[in-house]
């Protein structure tokens, strides 16, 4: 098991956030928004002022004209690019490397690695207006990964992203101590996408341009000025046979500092 650990928590991946400008948040779909106590469904217009309360977007909702599911692309298209170094890798490591690093755009991504871990990115003063796209727990599979996440056609890419996303358990998301209802609710997959890596990548020796499906599960929110704590996690418990005579336990607890600017 313990040669294990390493394969399947580069595998299974990291936990992601994606920091965005939000010129607009549009939510549509109705039922329940997932928001925590005290915080509203995310309005169909945000400029770039600092909001007042935390916004959460619903589960069929849209930011920028993109689901939960193209957003999720867009981070795994940004993060199986990013090269191994100088800079640590954000699946590695989510202290030593500034969450303004390789950024660019309208969206920035920040990441943290599967463990129990404090992730201080509490130094960088992030604008007023932007919005962040949480990534509890997820996974992808690839035609560049090494077994048992490779996959060349579609339908078997999201096969294996669903089967290790299905392993997910006891999922939750506080915000400033408050949890976040329903957040079962925010499970998004996407379609087969395109992306290239280098080499060696995040996760095998060889890069290239691959195809990919993931699987996993996202909240898009905005937080009033100040500073602020996210803490997020859950357990990936997956079964003997999978992957050898032992089951495997990977559990997830990540606690993120962050200011917001005013």
């Amino acid at each position: 098991m313990k040669n294990l650990i390493p394969l399947v928590k580069k595998a299974l991946h990291a936990s992601a956030i994606i920091t965005a400008v939000a010129t607009a948040l549009s939510g549509c779909g109705g039922g329940d928004s997932g928001a925590a106590t005290g915080s509203a469904v995310a309005r169909d217009s945000v400029t770039t002022a600092a909001v007042k309360t935390t916004q959460i977007v619903p589960p069929n909702g849209t930011f920028e004209g993109r689901t939960y599911a193209q957003w999720e692309v867009a981070f795994w298209q940004w993060a199986l690019a990013l090269p191994l170094g100088p800079l640590p890798h954000p699946f590695n490591d989510c202290n030593n490397r500034p969450i303004s690093a390789d950024q660019s755009g309208d969206v920035w991504f920040w990441s943290s690695p599967d463990a129990v871990v404090v992730c201080n990115q509490s130094a960088t003063i992030i604008p007023p207006g932007k919005a962040i796209f949480l990534t509890t727990l997820d996974v992808e599979a690839s035609s560049l990964d090494a077994p048992p996440f490779f996959a060349t056609t579609a339908a078997d890419q999201l096969a294996i992203a669903q089967q290790f996303a299905n392993y997910i358990q006891d999922l939750f998301v506080t915000i400033d101590g408050v949890p976040v209802a329903n957040v079962t609710a925010y499970r998004a997959t996407t379609g087969q996408f395109t992306f290239t890596a280098p080499t060696p990548w995040i996760f095998n020796t060889v890069g290239g341009t691959g195809t990919s499906v993931g699987d996993g599960y996202f909240l898009m929110l905005q937080l009033p000025p100040g500073s602020h704590t996210i803490r997020f996690g859950g357990t990936f418990s997956i079964p003997k046979g999978v992957l050898g005579h032992k089951s495997v336990t990977i559990p997830k607890d990540v606690t993120l500092l962050i200011t917001m600017g005013s």
